[in-house]
């Protein structure tokens, strides 16, 4: 009997936990990794566009006034990327 209700009570606490996200709607921290993940890879393509646009410059595939508003664009893009990323972390240190 008190095997039976030992069992009933470990399954009462397994569930609890489990559901416990479920019923009050909190969200894991694994949650937001995948829109971090995504961040981070747009960030690494964005540096990758601004060092191509650099090069580009140089190899004179575009003039020095093209690279400047080519580049201006891919900075704030850039920084935009960054501001996101940095609310993502600020959401995820919070208790």
């Amino acid at each position: 009997m008190e095997y039976a209700l030992a069992l009933v009570v470990l399954i009462g606490l397994v569930a609890l936990v489990v559901l416990r996200p479920l019923i009050t709607g909190e969200r894991d921290d694994g949650a937001e990794a995948p829109d971090r993940a995504e961040l981070e890879a747009a960030k690494e393509a964005k540096y990758r566009e601004i060092r191509d646009a650099e090069l580009d410059r140089q190899m004179g595939k575009l003039s020095e006034e093209d690279h400047r508003a080519v580049d201006r664009e891919l900075r704030e893009e850039a920084i935009d990327i960054l501001r996101r990323l940095d609310a993502v972390a600020g959401k995820a240190s919070k208790p």
